[in-house]
């Protein structure tokens, strides 16, 4: 471990799916919002925002979709939202078209900043002993989790993040060695399986101590599992969705 607190924080990550039954104070979510303000935002354009969920009827709905009995239970929920509507208005306001905000590149943009926003968070919550869980399974069915929201068109939401006091103490869950997933000035192209025996190991090792009653494979064999075996989901209307809020409307896609 180095001497650098935020470090340490970040190393020591673990995803927290069992929250207490209090919710954040007025001053803590303050101070989360304005870390998520205060994140990079490509060009200036600033086009997220965030919604805080508390309704008990709209949080059911979106653990419906999660498909995960812990979303919307304890906590705080918050959905990061690619928002280019903001913008949008703005500009017709100021008497000019859309102008690029149709695009996949200003879309893209938007993504980031959300993105980024969110981790922006998760640092920050962590540092005041608080634990979190990303929830992409707001994703398992966008256009349900747009009505839910009553979204106007121009918006997206990318990711949503429960938050609040711990109540369980998960393991570190181990992540690939950092030769297989950072590299000098190219990409090695050469992956040989075997060379991942070591890792699957320990995965399997992770699972089993975690709970011996529910044997997980190796990693290896969840990445040649049934999660990415060819089926279809709802995720897969992610680009029709899109299209429906006018957004990535210009790569010739009905």
């Amino acid at each position: 471990m180095t001497e650098n607190r935020t470090i340490n924080n970040q190393l020591n990550h673990r995803t927290i799916r069992a929250f207490k039954p209090v919710n954040l104070s007025k001053e803590q979510l303050k101070a989360l919002y304005s870390v998520a303000s205060h994140t990079p935002t490509s060009m200036f354009m600033q086009q997220m925002s965030i919604m805080h969920i508390t309704d008990p009827d709209k949080r059911a709905a979106i653990r419906e979709v999660s498909k995960q009995s812990y979303v919307g239970e304890n906590g705080d929920l918050l959905i990061f939202l690619v928002d280019l509507y903001r913008n949008q208005q703005i500009r017709r306001q100021k008497g000019k078209d859309d102008g690029r905000l149709h695009t996949a590149d200003i879309f893209f943009q938007g993504v980031d900043d959300a993105i980024m926003a969110a981790q922006n968070v998760i640092v920050a919550a962590e540092s005041m002993n608080l634990g979190v869980v990303p929830l992409g399974s707001i994703k398992n069915d966008p256009q349900k989790m747009i009505d839910i929201l009553e979204l106007p068109q121009m918006t997206f939401p990318v990711l949503g993040l429960q938050v609040g006091v711990p109540d369980q103490q998960p393991q570190l869950k181990p992540r690939l060695p950092l030769q297989f997933t950072t590299f000098d000035n190219s990409y090695p192209r050469d992956i040989n399986i075997d060379e991942l025996k070591d890792y699957d190991q320990t995965v399997t090792t992770y699972y089993d101590l975690r709970d011996a009653n529910r044997r997980i494979d190796s990693f290896t064999d969840q990445i040649a599992g049934q999660k990415l075996d060819r089926h279809r989901t709802k995720r897969d209307e992610i680009m029709k969705v899109l299209h429906q809020q006018g957004l990535c409307t210009d790569e010739g896609i009905d």
